[in-house]
């Protein structure tokens, strides 16, 4: 993976998207910290279909989100009402 700076990111777009279509990933520094990356579609359609789901989205989804096996009851046991006149 290249870094680039980025006021060279600015200067040499074309060439900084030509070396993420061939090269793979490309990281753009800024004041020496790296804080972008720029990655050809063709992976970032695949790290979006393999990123977990939100929870919004767990929630909302159609399908159960796990099974769950509830054991069968018994008979309810009743307690007698507690009584506060002692």
């Amino acid at each position: 993976m290249k870094h680039w700076a980025v006021q060279d990111a600015k200067a040499r777009f074309s060439e900084l998207l030509e070396a993420s279509v061939k090269d793979g990933p490309q990281v753009v520094t800024k004041r020496g910290v790296a804080t972008a990356v720029l990655v050809p579609f063709e992976e970032w359609e695949r790290l979006q279909k393999t990123a977990p789901r939100t929870l919004k989205e767990l929630l909302l989804a159609d399908e159960p989100r796990f099974d769950l096996d509830i054991p069968k009851r018994g008979k309810w046991k009743h307690r007698p009402p507690f009584s506060f006149d002692d």
